[in-house]
């Protein structure tokens, strides 16, 4: 499992009973996780100290309880990059901190790549990865969503990041009519990343299904890679998608096209202070050169 300990602005702090007590800077959020299935004492002060709590709803979704007054928006950094935190009607927070270990892989690969590199971003959210390839020094980036709002997220994010005079294109569109687009453009890419949903709608009601989408994106994406890409990383939190079924796929499909290249797989997490344990957060499959 691949597990990033370079953090000082975030910290999972416990997991129990799903839920998750977590440090941003200085404001502690607990929120629901249900993969903190196992049960371990929460009489600690913290649990009960937290800024807010995300209180699940019977009807579905929830809301946040706030017990301390806090700015609701604020910002952490990471190695450079700088972004925006926001509690969001949905449990989430504008940023998935275990993908930090990929903005890792993605920063060393593209500052070492010793060429010119340009990057798609696919389901690219609020840009956590669009921000490593861009500081890495990609020649251009390429971040692509469905969600409007997410966009102006990752625009506040570049500006945050002082990266406004690097070359990083935003676009609202479906990700699978983009990349369709972009083969009749004949336009190519070193790096794809994607972060598909399990399920969603592009702006005009395209609909993504996970299991029903992902093969098709990916025969999409090998007709728009260059001769010789960098690599191709995609991240899921699809319940019931274990690793070595990404990894089938990816060897199923560019490595036909790529004999020379190899797929690596696995899960991505994040380190719980209290007792060192480890609450997985999601599968990554990676295709890079040999």
């Amino acid at each position: 499992m691949k597990l990033s300990y370079d953090w000082e602005d975030y910290e999972c702090i416990d997991a129990s009973s799903s839920e998750k007590l977590e440090r941003w800077k200085d404001i502690i959020l607990r929120r629901p996780d249900p993969q903190a299935m196992w049960k371990s004492d929460k009489k600690s002060k913290m649990w009960n100290d937290a800024h807010a709590v995300y209180l699940r709803s019977p009807k579905g979704g929830g809301e946040w309880k706030y017990n301390k007054k806090f700015k609701k928006e604020w910002t952490i950094d990471y190695k450079g990059l700088t972004f925006k935190v926001s509690p969001t009607g949905f449990k989430h927070t504008g940023l998935f901190p275990e993908q930090a270990v990929n903005w890792d892989y993605i920063m060393d690969s593209i500052s070492n790549a010793n060429k010119e590199v340009k990057v798609l971003n696919l389901f690219a959210y609020t840009g956590g990865a669009t921000m490593a390839a861009s500081k890495a020094g990609a020649k251009e980036v390429v971040h692509v969503d469905a969600s409007k709002g997410m966009v102006d997220w990752a625009k506040e994010n570049m500006r945050l990041s002082n990266l406004e005079n690097n070359k990083i294109r935003f676009i609202v569109d479906d990700c699978l009519k983009f990349v369709e687009r972009e083969k009749r453009r004949k336009n190519s890419y070193d790096v794809i990343i994607m972060d598909p949903p399990s399920y969603g709608r592009g702006p005009n009601g395209e609909i993504w299904k996970f299991e029903d989408s992902i093969y098709n994106l990916i025969y999409a994406c090998m007709d728009i890679l260059s001769d010789e890409p960098l690599f191709m990383l995609i991240n899921s939190y699809t319940t019931g998608i274990s690793n070595t079924v990404l990894e089938n796929i990816l060897k199923t499909t560019l490595l036909k096209k790529y004999p020379n290249y190899i797929v690596e797989a696995g899960e991505v997490g994040l380190p719980i202070t209290k007792d060192g344990l480890v609450l997985p957060c999601g599968i990554y499959g990676l295709f890079k050169k040999d």
